[in-house]
């Protein structure tokens, strides 16, 4: 680490401790010529993941625009906010360890109902309406008959 004093290459670490719970280390260090002591910081490298839409545009992964979506999709439902941050949280941890460095808003769309359907059916649909862009009213109505259908299978095991 280059002293940024003197610039000499060299210097000793005095003390480390973590910092931001646990994802990066904070590092007093010492000067070996000139006895200065400066700080430095090591955290894991994170590569952002690109999203590529559905008319093949790519952008940066932006945690709040979930979060927003399926706060939407959830509004005026018995959904707290702990459990929308859970979802996130686990699709956050999906993509991760995918270890891809793109993934397509289809893929994420389908993840999220996945989760949504597990907690409550009209956020569900409400997701799946805008997300799979329903043309009518049939489309829509097939989609609710897989729910029931889904309810009244899982009713009879």
């Amino acid at each position: 680490m280059k002293c940024p004093f003197c610039e000499c290459l060299e210097s000793k670490v005095i003390d480390s401790r973590p910092t931001d719970e646990g994802q990066a280390i904070r590092r007093r260090r010492e000067c070996i010529s000139c006895a200065k002591r400066f700080t430095t910081y090591e955290k894991i490298e994170e590569i952002p993941t690109i999203i590529v839409k559905r008319d093949g545009n790519r952008q940066a992964y932006d945690r709040n625009k979930l979060l927003n979506g399926i706060i939407k999709s959830c509004e005026k439902r018995p959904v707290p906010m702990s459990t929308i941050e859970s979802l996130v949280d686990e699709i956050e941890k999906s993509i991760s360890n995918s270890m891809e460095k793109e993934i397509t808003s289809v893929e994420i769309g389908e993840m999220v109902m996945n989760k949504l359907k597990n907690v409550d059916e009209v956020a569900y649909v409400r997701f799946a309406s805008v997300y799979r862009q329903f043309k009518d009213v049939n489309s829509f109505m097939d989609e609710l008959k897989k729910i029931l259908d889904e309810g009244r299978s899982n009713q009879n095991k």
